[in-house]
């Protein structure tokens, strides 16, 4: 072997004559074609990210500019709507009737006609009353709709009534009962089929389950004809009659009444029967008695309180009220308060503690305002304030911290020996303030009904009032009114009923700070 071939096989790649191979060409020629396919691939991912960027901010730019969004309806901060020649009746509840997610306002009035609107479109003879639908937003009309010449009984979100989300139940006299769509003001059907006409119908209206098998909730109506008390079961759908009158002379368990109303016609209910009703049941009257007969004094006002199981009764009677165990209807609290004014509200004095505002009559033009804890029957607050020339019910608002702003009504003037004036203010207070008050505003007029509200989901808290005569016999302006609380605070008078340290303007600017939940009580 020569030392060329010996040299070949001891350095197989290297050239003896320092010039490339053949292979090395071909290598190179490989790499160009690779390094010009990733090239090209670089540059199609370029193109491809520049392009789904494009989309993207076309996207954006269509949702911002060119698809509009929804539009929050402009709420005025106060409007005022007012008829003439008008009978005030107290009647307000809040719906949203246009579904513009602001709650609207309907009321119950006595007149001759309403814009186009007259009594004989209706066949009523004039005046008649009218139920109206007022937009939460600007007080404008959404519907009006004459319903009879005299109302005993009006109740508003009962729900799926006629086979719609929401309709009010109109129970007029001489007896009919009506149903009317609460978000077009359209009936949906009228029953008045055999009664007497002195049939008086006692409220509220009484929801149970469908027992006529459309799958609707059906009504019960607490009837009276002199001393007869009677049960009239009518379809939520359609308002027929179901079944026959049944006397309540004697009480029945929901349990009994429907086969004893209903002939057994009724579709099969499998109801549950309570052990401890069972045990506390009359036998021979057939009802579980909630107060004791020795029980004195007259029953005023009815309040179911939220308890930790189930739900408590509260009994204001003229005398005393006391808290009733839902279940076992044993006395949980009772409470000295004669002379009540009006009817109790709940709200929260401590985080997440319900408590009642009560306010009772103490003579000579003035009475008191007392903040009671539900759970022990405990004065958690109290204040005497001198009446004023009407006591509208209070009312309760919750706040973001889980307590609740208190609304009720007086004379502006706190001196022990003033006489009773003619003007009445609302006052404001808040339980982080014990010992202040605010004076929102302050009328003349005789208000008929009040009661606060939020118009939209956990903000716009307002008041609203109706303000007019009240007797037939005496018709004349009438006006229903939304206000915005935190207009009226800016304008407030702060009234210390202690000693507190902050400045009136401190104060203020805390209350119109407040947020506002729509956490039901």
């Amino acid at each position: 072997m020569d030392n060329k071939d010996l040299e070949t096989e001891i350095h197989p790649l290297k050239n003896s004559e320092g010039k490339p191979l053949e292979n090395n060409d071909i290598a190179d020629k490989e790499a160009v074609i690779t390094k010009s396919g990733i090239s090209r691939l670089s540059r199609f991912r370029t193109a491809a990210f520049f392009a789904a960027l494009f989309l993207c901010l076309v996207v954006v730019f269509a949702f911002s500019f060119i698809i509009p969004c929804p539009v929050r309806p402009h709420s005025q901060r106060t409007w005022v709507v007012q008829y003439e020649n008008t009978v005030t009746y107290a009647f307000l509840t809040t719906e949203d009737v246009n579904e513009d997610k602001v709650k609207d306002v309907i009321i119950l009035i006595k007149t001759d006609s309403i814009s186009n609107v007259s009594c004989m479109d209706e066949g009523f003879k004039s005046p008649c009353l009218f139920l109206i639908a007022l937009s939460g937003t600007n007080g404008s009309a959404l519907w009006t709709l004459p319903v009879s010449d005299n109302v005993q009984l009006a109740e508003c979100g009962i729900e799926n009534l006629g086979g719609v989300n929401s309709g009010c139940l109109i129970v007029g006299t001489p007896y009919f009962s009506l149903a009317i769509d609460s978000k077009t003001g359209e009936k949906l059907w009228k029953e008045s089929s055999d009664v007497q006409a002195n049939i008086i119908i006692k409220g509220p209206v009484i929801k149970i389950p469908d027992i006529d098998g459309d799958n609707i909730q059906d009504l019960m109506l607490i009837s009276k004809t002199g001393e007869k008390k009677e049960i009239r079961t009518l379809s939520g759908l359609k308002g027929d009659r179901i079944g026959r009158n049944r006397d309540i002379i004697s009480g029945y368990s929901v349990r009994n009444l429907y086969p004893s109303s209903l002939d057994g016609k009724s579709q099969s209910i499998p109801f549950k029967q309570d052990p401890d009703w069972k045990g506390q049941t009359n036998i021979s009257a057939g009802y579980v008695p909630i107060l004791p007969v020795s029980s004195s004094g007259d029953i005023l006002h009815l309040l179911t309180i939220p308890g930790k199981h189930y739900k408590n009764l509260l009994v204001v009677k003229s005398e005393v009220s006391e808290l009733l165990d839902g279940q076992r209807f044993n006395s949980l609290w009772s409470l000295n308060t004669s002379n009540i004014v009006s009817k109790p509200a709940l709200g929260y004095f401590k985080k997440d503690t319900l408590s009642i505002i009560i306010e009772q009559d103490i003579g000579n033009g003035r009475k008191k305002v007392l903040i009671v804890e539900s759970d022990s029957g405990s004065i958690q607050w109290q204040v005497e304030i001198n009446n004023g020339i009407s006591n509208p019910n209070p009312a309760t608002l919750n706040t973001g911290d889980h307590r609740s702003v208190f609304l009720f009504w007086g004379e502006s003037t706190f001196d022990m020996n003033n006489t009773v004036g003619e003007n009445i203010s609302l006052f404001m207070f808040h339980p982080t303030l014990p010992r202040v008050l605010l004076e929102l505003s302050n009328h003349t007029e005789n208000i008929v009904f009040f009661d606060a509200f939020l118009f939209e989901s956990s903000r716009h808290a307002c008041y609203v009032l109706l303000k007019g005569p009240e007797t037939a016999e005496n018709p004349g302006i009438f006006s229903v009114s939304k206000q915005k609380l935190k207009e009226d605070i800016t304008n407030s008078r702060v009234i210390r009923i202690g000693k507190e340290e902050a400045s009136d303007q401190m104060i203020r600017d805390y209350f119109f700070k407040l947020r506002y939940s729509s956490q039901p009580k």
